[in-house]
């Protein structure tokens, strides 16, 4: 039926990684309303990320220390949280970023996997982290115990929360493996936690001044800015200190 795939009317904001949705019963704002400073930096700290990426395997036709299965995982979270777009147009720039974000996600999938001769240099050996056993299970299961109605699309827009959640993991193991990371590289991941910190601001902005309370999103967010906070402390002091990141061995 119409209300168990999530086609709703429209009434009332929703956001997950910052391209608004909609959700019923709530009486959020109207989208323009919802956008702020917080929440448009952070869109454009993602896709500065994803440019970069784009930019490091074209550049150097080499995707050397970057993790496709990172970009599998975004690739799943975006086709599960904008599955809306196939009957819900809110506007030109929430439909717009949607495209861009599936599109580009699915392009360096296709680069690193099939398109030489950026393929050929995936480490596939040291790329290997296990999303689908780890991640992908838990994700549908905390999806359906914690989505705010239980239609199909809310099941999976509320999945994608959690799996976005935890998609750098597999980046992270990567870069701890080689521990010297390239420039380009580095930049992507601290673009990626800027991102997430820039949402942090957003949520506590729209808490003071729309009483605004998402605990799924706020959550995972919260997750998702923790497993970053040990990469940013070493990208930071390698800024500051004018030299390549270098991780610690672990022990």
């Amino acid at each position: 039926s119409a209300s168990f795939l999530g086609l709703r009317p429209k009434g009332a904001v929703r956001e997950g990684h910052g391209l608004s949705r909609e959700l019923p019963l709530e009486g959020r704002l109207p989208v323009a309303a919802a956008m702020n400073g917080f929440r448009l930096c952070g869109d454009m700290l993602h896709l500065t990320s994803i440019l970069l990426l784009l930019y490091k395997l074209h550049k150097n036709k080499s995707c050397a220390g970057v993790s496709c299965r990172t970009q599998e995982v975004y690739a799943i979270v975006f086709l599960l949280r904008y599955l809306d777009l196939t009957w819900l147009y809110i506007s030109f720039y929430n439909s717009a970023m949607k495209g861009i974000f599936i599109i580009s996600t699915s392009y360096l999938v296709y680069l690193m996997r099939f398109k030489p001769p950026v393929a050929t240099t995936h480490d596939r050996e040291r790329d290997n982290f296990r999303y689908e056993l780890y991640f992908l299970g838990p994700s549908f299961v905390l999806g359906f115990l914690t989505a705010h109605q239980w239609m199909f699309a809310e099941v999976l827009w509320t999945t994608s929360i959690w799996l976005e959640s935890v998609a750098i993991v597999p980046q992270l193991v990567l870069l701890q493996q080689i521990r010297e990371v390239e420039n380009l590289t580095s930049h992507f991941v601290g673009a990626m936690g800027a991102y997430r910190a820039f949402y942090i601001l957003n949520w506590l902005y729209r808490y003071m001044e729309e009483g605004h309370i998402n605990w799924v999103p706020w959550v995972g967010g919260v997750v998702q800015t923790v497993l970053y906070c040990d990469f940013f402390y070493y990208y930071v002091k390698s800024r500051t200190y004018g030299s390549k990141l270098v991780l610690p061995v672990t022990t």
